[in-house]
């Protein structure tokens, strides 16, 4: 269940992010390839939260995590990603947290440019 933190004011919703979905196509070889399209812009408020370490590929690395906050709109799911600016974050939960349909929480990590969609 996503946290729910003390309302932010509206102001402090000014970044702006584009939300893009996936779109899969056949590789021709029995395959998918999957790329994403931009979709709606949206007006957020981003929190670090911190960070988590793991490994992969055989290395450890630390991904960052953040909090995104929007007002309630889109249907926003984990298979689709966010961007602002050069920064992209992989949506690993999103929902309404109190129910009342007045905001969207996103729990995101931050995609490095090299590693593409986690």
């Amino acid at each position: 269940m996503l946290a729910s933190r003390s309302r932010a004011p509206i102001g402090a919703r000014r970044r702006r992010f584009v939300l893009e979905r996936p779109l899969e196509e056949p590789d021709g070889f029995g395959g998918v390839v999957r790329r994403f399209v931009a979709g709606p812009l949206l007006w957020g408020a981003i929190e670090p939260l911190g960070s988590v370490e793991r490994v992969r590929f055989g290395r450890a690395e630390t991904i960052a995590t953040h909090q995104i906050r929007f007002a309630y709109g889109p249907e926003i799911t984990p298979a689709m990603r966010l961007t602002s600016g050069s920064r992209r974050f992989a949506i690993r939960a999103a929902g309404d947290p109190d129910g009342r349909r007045r905001a969207l929480i996103c729990q995101v990590e931050e995609l490095s440019d090299a590693g593409g969609a986690a």
